[in-house]
């Protein structure tokens, strides 16, 4: 199982902004690459707080990680256990660093005259789940059209930065003479640019592909939810890495269940025979039609609770409830043999309505429903 965002940073879940920024920049700075060279067990560390930080920082990723957890960001792939670029980390959140590492928190082999990782951008695709798929969770083949590296392109070290991705400027102040450093405005930040370029690939030497991209979707996912699959957006020239998928949810109407949160309800509609004397009738769930009993004397109003057939929790938290709600239908239409026994029961005491403490009223069934 994969650790607790809150626990890798060492605060509680009701911290604050400060404190956790706080809390990432001590562990940032203990575990940083240049105080801890050629330490694979510190740069794990070092990564797992960044993403716990990225997440964390972020007040509407922070608010979808307490309600879903880590399944919010990796049902398609997410970061996979700490597996950001290094060059994304110092590239968020250099400024969490300081000057404590000299380069504006770009030391030894991450910046500092280094040459930076340039990222490919990002896709993004809707996807259309029915509910029974997000019951059950799904895996879905999408294709993709992505922009990939060229067959036969080749690239060559920039001339402008001579490889270092960055250009250095000196300006004359009031304050003396002030060094600056930037991306390379001809190479991007890459260190490297165009040598050979294929026929039909455009001028960073990408060609445009369709690929088949599988995402594995978990159950309990909300509409409008979004997931990651990393490394299969456009690529980027050179030694770059490739961008990301993203991948929205989109939930479709069921024709009989409505969802609610993790809760399924159903209307089922009782005949008047039926609702006096009791039956047994089929209802749809998302694992298929299940027969329920029917009580004699039922009212109408009451809600059947069949525990466990809703929808799971993202969390994996068990799963809700499918609410059964029993409606008697009335008919508008009777014959004369009909009225002339309905004529006969008006004052008969079975049918003369007394409910007991056990029929709850309209609004307490609505206050039990969502308690």
């Amino acid at each position: 199982m994969k650790e607790d965002f809150y626990d890798i940073l060492g605060v509680s879940k009701g911290a604050t902004a400060a404190e956790i920024k706080k809390a990432y920049r001590k562990m940032a700075l203990k575990y940083h690459p240049d105080k801890n060279p050629d330490d694979k067990e510190a740069e794990e560390k070092f990564k797992k707080a960044a993403e716990a930080y990225e997440v964390l920082s972020d007040a509407d990723k922070k608010a979808r990680y307490d309600q879903f957890g880590h399944q919010a960001f990796e049902g398609a792939g997410g970061f996979g256990g700490g597996g950001m670029n290094m060059d994304d980390i110092f590239s968020q959140f250099g400024d969490i660093f300081g000057g404590a590492f000299g380069g504006g928190g770009f030391g030894g082999g991450f910046g500092g005259g280094g040459r930076r990782v340039v990222k490919g951008s990002n896709l993004r695709i809707r996807v259309k789940l029915t509910l029974e798929d997000v019951a059950n969770g799904v895996e879905k083949k999408i294709k993709v059209k992505r922009k990939v590296q060229a067959e036969g392109v080749t690239y060559k070290t920039c001339s402008t930065c001579n490889g270092q991705g960055q250009v250095t400027r000196v300006t004359n102040t009031i304050l003396g003479r002030m060094q600056t450093a930037s991306a390379c405005p001809t190479c991007g930040g890459a260190g490297q640019s165009i040598d050979k370029r294929p026929d039909g690939s455009d001028a960073q030497g990408l060609i445009s592909k369709e690929e088949t991209v599988s995402v594995k979707i978990p159950a309990g996912v909300v509409d409008g939810m979004q997931l990651k699959v990393t490394g299969k957006g456009n690529s980027a020239p050179g030694n770059g890495i490739a961008g990301d998928l993203l991948v929205a949810i989109q939930e479709e109407n069921h024709e009989t269940l409505k969802r609610e949160g993790d809760n399924l309800h159903y209307d089922l509609y009782v005949s008047l025979p039926d609702a006096v004397l009791g039956s047994s009738m089929e209802i749809d769930t998302v694992s298929g039609k299940v027969r329920i009993k029917i009580e004699p004397g039922v009212q109408s109003g009451k809600i059947l609770r069949l525990r466990g057939k809703g929808i799971p929790s993202i969390n994996g938290y068990g799963k809700g409830d499918l609410l059964v709600h029993v409606n008697v239908w009335t008919p508008k239409t009777l014959n004369k043999k009909q009225k002339e026994f309905f004529e006969t029961m008006r004052e008969d005491e079975h049918f003369q309505p007394k409910p007991e403490s056990s029929d709850k009223s309209f609004f307490e069934k609505v206050k039990d429903m969502f308690s």
